[in-house]
C-alpha cells in the first residue's frame, strides 16, 4: 500500500519537472519554444563582436540554458509540491476537489474582476473522522491564539486555507500584496485561517515577519517546532511527509541530478 501510494505521490511531485529538461533559452526572441543550439550558433556566429570575442561558444549557450532553467526548476518544484500536499490533504481528510478548493474574486483596479484560487482548503465540518476533526480543530484554535486573534474571531473560525510553495526567497511586492489580500479575504469572508506553507527552509525573513505581523500563519520546512510544515503534516494531518521524502530520496536525487546534468550540457 505504501509503495503504491508513494508511486502516485512521486508522479505528482516529479511530473512538472519534465518541462525543465526540455528548456531552451530565448535570447531575447519571442518564440516560446526558445532557440536551439543550431540557431544560436548561426545567430551569435554572424554577430561580428560576439564571434570575435568568442561568445558564439557552445559553452555560452549552455550557460544561458542553465540560467533560465534554474528558475524553471524552482518553479516546477513548487508546482509539484503544491500538487503533492493538496493530494495528501485530500486523501487524509477524504475531501473531494470542491471541498479542498477555495477562491475569491477581486477588482484588479482597472475595472475588471479576477479570481484568485488558493492551493488547498480544510474546513473543520468537512472532516468526516471525528478524531482527525478534533485534532485539526485543536491545532486551528491554538494557532489562532498564538497569533493573537481576538477571541470572537477565534470562535468563528471554520477552517484554514493554504498557499503552498517550495520556498519563498522573493520580496516581490506584487506577490506580497496578493498574499496579504488573500489573507484578509479568507478571514473576513469565510472565517478561515490563512496559511503559507513552505516546504523548504529557503525564505525571505523580512517577508516572513511581515506576514506574521499581518496574521498570516507561516510554516517552514524545518523538522521540528510549532511552525514546522513537517510537524503539521505528521501531528495534525496524520501523514509523515518527511518520511515520504526520506524513503524516496534516492529516486528524487537521481531524477534531479539527471535534469541538472541535461541542463548544463550544450545539447
Amino acid at each position: 500500500m505504501v509503495e503504491k501510494q508513494d508511486a502516485l505521490y512521486l508522479e505528482l511531485l516529479l511530473k512538472p519537472l519534465v518541462e525543465c529538461a526540455n528548456h531552451q533559452p530565448a535570447f531575447g526572441r519571442s518564440d516560446p519554444r526558445g532557440i536551439s543550439i543550431e540557431q544560436f550558433r548561426e545567430m551569435y556566429g554572424n554577430d561580428p563582436l560576439y564571434h570575435w570575442v568568442g561568445l558564439d561558444s557552445d559553452l555560452m549557450y549552455a550557460a544561458h540554458k542553465a540560467a533560465g532553467a534554474m528558475t524553471s526548476i524552482y518553479r516546477q518544484l513548487g508546482i509539484g509540491c503544491e500538487r503533492l500536499l493538496r493530494r495528501i490533504i485530500q486523501d487524509e481528510y477524504e475531501l473531494d476537489n470542491t471541498q479542498a478548493a477555495w477562491s475569491y474574486t477581486y477588482d484588479k483596479g482597472n475595472g475588471t474582476l479576477a479570481t484568485h484560487t488558493l492551493d488547498a482548503c480544510i474546513k473543520t465540518n468537512d472532516i468526516k473522522e471525528s478524531e482527525k476533526r478534533e485534532r485539526f480543530y485543536s491545532w486551528l484554535i491554538a494557532t489562532a491564539h498564538s497569533m493573537n486573534y481576538a477571541q470572537s474571531n477565534i470562535n468563528a473560525l471554520n477552517g484554514a486555507v493554504f498557499e503552498i510553495r517550495q520556498g519563498y526567497k522573493s520580496a516581490d511586492s506584487k506577490r506580497q500584496n496578493a498574499d496579504l489580500r488573500f489573507g484578509m479575504r479568507a478571514r473576513s469572508d469565510d472565517s478561515l485561517l490563512p496559511v503559507i506553507v513552505i516546504v523548504s527552509t529557503q525564505v525571505n525573513y523580512a517577508v516572513f515577519h511581515r506576514y506574521r505581523d499581518q496574521r498570516l500563519h507561516m510554516m517552514l520546512g524545518i523538522l521540528n517546532g510549532d511552525n514546522s510544515t513537517y510537524r503539521f503534516f505528521s501531528d495534525v494531518v496524520g501523514y509523515d511527509l518527511a518520511g515520504f521524502f526520506q524513503r524516496n530520496s534516492t529516486i528524487l536525487r537521481i531524477r534531479f541530478e539527471a535534469i541538472i546534468e541535461q541542463l548544463l550540457a550544450p545539447q
